[in-house]
């Protein structure tokens, strides 16, 4: 497994990560508790050791989820969390304040709550997990970030960037406040490489890459005559002609990448790891055979810069979340 250095910091951290949003079941159909336990532990085996989730994942539940594990594992994790908006809305509205998203002392509290729900002392790294940075400048948030780092809770702070805005938080990066984003970066969505990439390289903040299959859809196991439960979010991210469209451009990729990669998730992988600006990605795993696929991907290194450049063809701007 190969480690990259995170933030300005000397930790060392997986270069792929584990997204637990599934595993909290609420918005998933599927999820099992022992098999989410069994998947954790092999990645911990397998030399993982970045862990993504946030509070509003099962309400809780896939934080205790990683908490037991750790203690379980014996092993130190570098482990990653998230504040609701206290207004729970996502994307953060233009409309919305700081007071009403992110008070200074709801920000205190959510990560308290957190840490119970890990079993930890502290939170390796903490994020907001919408943002607007209209409210960049303002001092609520900061003195939360600083006193959470000052009495040992937090190590780090980041943002989960509003999904498909990825500069929408630029202005906070600015602040010296921001150890990390966490921003959409896929086939589909490369626009992180035009603005997000660069400003993180010039000022050594990590990316988290996140949704690198596209929730599914650069797997290449959506089809048109695909369905999901209706509990299932992707009942909606897939609804009405998207699977159509999908399932065309996804074969036009897996041309693109056939001479190089054995799978489309493969490709899917590699393609993200071929960033220097990505310190992690982190995709979501339920199965331990969709682990031990993705960790076979990534130890195969970046894809050739011919490759990635012709995968820049198959940007596709939309937004499925809406």
């Amino acid at each position: 497994m190969e480690y990259r250095l995170f933030d300005k910091s000397q930790q060392e951290v997986s270069r792929l990560g584990v997204g637990t949003w599934g595993m909290g079941k609420r918005l998933w159909v599927g999820a099992d508790d022992a098999e989410s336990k069994r998947v954790l532990h092999r990645a911990i085996d397998e030399g993982i050791n970045f862990f993504d989730s946030a509070l509003v994942y099962g309400m809780g539940h896939s934080e205790r989820l990683l908490g037991e594990v750790e203690k379980e594992s014996g092993k130190e994790l570098f482990i990653t969390t998230k504040i609701p908006s206290k207004k729970f809305e996502w994307p953060a509205k233009d409309s919305s304040t700081l007071e009403e998203s992110f008070p200074t002392d709801y920000i205190i509290q959510t990560t308290e709550r957190s840490l119970r729900n890990l079993k930890r002392d502290y939170i390796d790294l903490q994020q907001f997990h919408v943002w607007n940075d209209r409210w960049a400048q303002r001092d609520e948030w900061k003195e939360a970030v600083y006193r959470l780092k000052k009495e040992g809770k937090v190590r780090f702070f980041g943002i989960s960037m509003n999904d498909h805005q990825p500069t929408n938080g630029i202005e906070a990066g600015k602040t010296g406040l921001i150890d990390s984003f966490q921003v959409i970066f896929n086939i589909f969505d490369q626009s992180p490489a035009d603005v997000l990439f660069p400003f993180c390289l010039q000022n050594n903040i990590s990316v988290i890459a996140r949704v690198p299959f596209d929730e599914g859809g650069l797997t290449g196991t959506v089809t048109p005559q695909t369905t999901f439960p209706k509990k299932d979010f992707r009942s909606r991210y897939f609804r009405g002609e998207r699977k159509e469209e999908l399932w065309r451009r996804v074969q036009k990729i897996k041309e693109t990448v056939s001479t190089e990669t054995e799978t489309l998730a493969e490709a899917a992988l590699r393609f993200i790891i071929s960033f220097e600006a990505v310190t992690t990605v982190i995709p979501g795993v339920r199965k331990s055979e969709h682990l031990l696929a993705n960790i076979r991907a990534v130890e195969k290194g970046p894809l050739s810069p011919e490759l990635v450049a012709k995968l820049a063809q198959h940007r596709w701007q939309r937004n499925f979340y809406e």
